[in-house]
């Protein structure tokens, strides 16, 4: 099983670069996709609902902003798009698929980059995430959780990690919640799993040639359940072809969908 996930950074703009040239080619079987930044009703075009999945888009409300989505071979038992959190779900960040007792969740977190509004914003979303994620360990489920968690987790994570210690992304605070993510809480992080290289990012800054440099950061992930870890196969990050500030992540699974 393929599963690629992607932030868009607007998918009509991915569009235009060839996003939708490149995935029929990866034989992907669920593709996650997140900040489409597009209401549903600005997505009328076919090449907006890939031939051979079943697709399904979550907006936010604020037009131009946000939004994810995921697209599936085979169509889901039941699709869920909200967490009933009243600040957050306006803002078009979560959707899961659901086939028997494996879900696929497209997730994308806020970002606080913008300044001190946005980054309260995040330590909020955060505080309501983290028992939501523990409280899916407790189901007879097993979860990929796929999307850009706007966080690097460790200092082989992103290039300049020494100058970063007090930027949003790789703050304290941020770092602590993802070690009790793939500690305590028992997630995986599922390219780590089976690379454990150095400079191996998904996200570059727009400034000072960054991406031709390789000088990025990896905050998008596959975090799955403690039983998927032995399925992990293969992992890799495209950066042949530049569709967004992002590249696709795309992980192989040992498992039928």
């Amino acid at each position: 099983m393929r599963v690629i996930s992607f932030n868009a950074n607007g998918i009509r703009s991915a569009a235009r670069k060839g996003f939708f040239d490149w995935l029929p080619q990866q034989q992907a079987d669920v593709v996650c996709i997140q900040e489409t930044k597009a209401q549903i009703q600005q997505l009328d075009n076919p090449i907006f609902r890939p031939a051979g999945y079943h697709c399904y888009y979550v907006d936010a409300v604020r037009p131009g902003y946000s939004g994810v989505a995921l697209y599936s071979r085979r169509e889901p038992d039941k699709i869920l798009r909200h967490l009933d959190w009243e600040e957050f779900d306006p803002e078009g960040r979560y959707l899961e698929a659901r086939y028997g007792k494996l879900s696929i969740i497209s997730l994308y977190l806020p970002s606080g980059s913008s300044g001190e509004i946005r980054q309260q914003a995040k330590f909020r979303y955060m505080a309501l995430l983290m028992p939501y994620l523990r409280s899916l360990r407790r189901k007879r489920r097993d979860y990929i959780i796929c999307g850009d968690w706007n966080i690097a987790h460790r200092e082989i994570d992103l290039k300049n990690w020494r100058s970063n210690q007090k930027t949003s992304g790789f703050l304290p605070e941020e770092r602590a919640w993802m070690e009790e993510l793939f500690g305590a809480a028992s997630f995986v992080d599922a390219f780590r799993v089976v690379n454990e290289q150095p400079d191996q990012y998904t996200f570059w800054s727009s400034r000072g040639r960054a991406r031709e440099k390789n000088v990025g950061w990896r905050i998008d992930y596959h975090v799955v359940t403690p039983k998927l870890k032995d399925r992990v196969r293969n992992a890799s990050i495209y950066i042949a072809e530049r569709f967004s500030d992002h590249a696709p992540l795309t992980i192989d699974y040992d498992l039928d969908l």
